[in-house]
């Protein structure tokens, strides 16, 4: 599944991902934004995987912003943007699971 959301006054945020047994799985976040550590992808990646598929657009972002190290630096995307993402990208999964 493939989810797209252009943060208002910053970059384009992609997320590609699979459900497996109502979970996320293969969570892959990318886009044209920067992140400092270059690390923190694969964190945010790590932090999303196996989260429940009907996890809110709130509950998604508190895991992705807690996930982060202190010093992590987001420019151009948002904890926020990357849950709007996700859950765009679940959008052709949920009715099948009669959501």
């Amino acid at each position: 599944m493939h989810g797209e959301y252009k943060v208002p006054g910053g970059k384009l945020v992609v997320v590609d991902l699979d459900i497996d047994a109502g979970r996320l799985a293969n969570v892959q976040v990318s886009g044209d934004f920067f992140l400092h550590p270059d690390s923190v992808l694969a964190t945010i990646n790590a932090a999303l995987e196996g989260l429940p598929a009907d996890a809110t657009e709130g509950r998604l972002a508190t895991v992705v912003r807690d996930a982060l190290a202190p010093g992590s630096t987001l420019y151009g995307i948002t904890p926020e943007g990357v849950a709007v993402a996700v859950r765009r990208a679940l959008e052709a999964w949920l009715p099948e699971a009669g959501a």
